[in-house]
């Protein structure tokens, strides 16, 4: 009995050893797979995007060079005008103090020249008995001419500040484009009133032209970036109002002054904008800029994804597979980037089968263990 309690002991022991071996097998088997990839050839374009909007290259401002009411509007915004059409009417609304002030120039030059040719026929007589010399009846007669050209000046002067010019009767000023174009933006209406252009007061304005054909992108591209730009470099431009389509560009202006925007430096850039004519492009319309930074060709290269980085250098590695879910780290050396695929110059071959190291755990389905999740991740 005692020797068949003790095989009984002995068999509970191994049973239990056995368990406990199986268990720490299991456990020490890594839940995870790991994928491997190897490096490729292929081609490289360095890009940045600057975000901005496109806008005619020039707008003209059309302002009145009188002040007074806008009386009728003849264009509408989005209509083709040509240099010369007209666009406004206004109704000339003189200055009260000004209009005093014209009137008491025009009686005091009545004045003048009633009293100057009063003097004028008197020594005209005289001149023509021979008591007075020839000179002093020239220069009478020169105060005399003087006086009505000043009458005739004073005059003009009241009607400009009456009715706005001295060619016509009428208290109205037409005002016409000074440019071919489109109208943007009529920002009066009717019945406002509006001030005249002059060196003192830049002026109300009344309509604004610019030509649709020429339009330029503006957008802003980060300090980081700016000093690997040049003036003449193609650009790709896409619009958010025009979907799967790009324009031609062709860089044209970087500004040499930055300007701080959300703790980050901004220089603005501009470009021509090659239009297709079955495209209409409005002003103002968002759109995204594709510059070309710098391109190589036929590069050997591997996803940015596989790339890790030292704790302490933040130099560039991967781990490399040296048997089965075995690996060593190998330091390698990267040129450009396009965001998913990155130059390697050093340190790897189009052999080698890079970990794929940022892998997660699958799920486990219902019913399913971890060997046979693990399994589902294999090379």
């Amino acid at each position: 009995m005692k020797i068949l309690k003790y095989i009984l002991i002995a068999v509970f022991v191994l049973g239990a050893l056995f368990a406990a071996a199986f268990f720490i097998k299991s456990n020490s088997k890594s839940p995870i797979t790991f994928k491997t990839e190897s490096p490729f050839k292929t081609n490289i374009e360095q890009k940045t995007v600057a975000t901005g909007k496109v806008v005619p290259e020039e707008e003209i401002e059309v302002k009145p060079q009188v002040t007074g009411i806008i009386e009728k509007i003849f264009v509408e915004e989005g209509k083709e005008v040509r240099s010369g059409d007209l666009i406004a009417k206004i109704k000339v609304v003189p200055n009260e103090q000004s209009l005093n002030g014209a009137r008491g120039r025009v009686r005091n030059a009545e004045i003048t020249l009633r009293n100057a040719k009063i003097d004028f026929d008197r020594n005209k007589d005289i001149f023509d008995k021979g008591v007075i010399s020839q000179q002093d009846f020239q220069n009478i007669q020169l105060r005399y001419d003087q006086a009505k050209q000043e009458l005739q000046n004073a005059r003009n002067d009241l009607q400009i500040i009456r009715q706005g010019s001295t060619g016509g009767a009428q208290a109205i000023t037409n005002i016409r484009a000074s440019v071919s174009g489109t109208i943007l933006e009529i920002p009066v209406e009717e019945g406002d009133q509006v001030i005249q252009s002059n060196n003192f007061n830049a002026g109300t304005t009344v309509a604004t032209i610019a030509d649709m054909k020429k339009m330029i992108f503006e957008g802003k591209v980060d300090e980081g970036e700016v000093g690997k730009l040049q003036v003449g470099m193609p650009l790709k431009v896409s619009l958010g109002a025009i979907e799967d389509q790009e324009f031609e560009a062709k860089l044209k202006f970087i500004a040499p002054k930055g300007n701080e925007e959300q703790g980050a430096v901004q220089f603005r850039i501009e470009g021509d904008v090659y239009l297709e004519e079955n495209f209409y492009v409005r002003a103002g319309y968002s759109a995204n800029a594709s510059l070309v930074l710098d391109k190589k060709e036929d590069v050997l290269a591997i996803k940015e994804a596989l790339l890790q980085f030292d704790k302490e250098t933040n130099e560039p590695y991967v781990e490399i597979s040296t048997g089965d879910q075995t690996f060593e780290r190998r330091d390698i050396k990267t040129g450009i980037s396009d965001g998913v695929n990155i130059e390697v110059l050093e340190g790897l071959v189009e052999g080698d089968k890079i970990k794929v190291w940022n892998q997660t755990e699958p799920k486990k389905k219902e019913g399913e263990d971890d060997d046979e999740a693990g399994e589902e991740v294999a090379d």
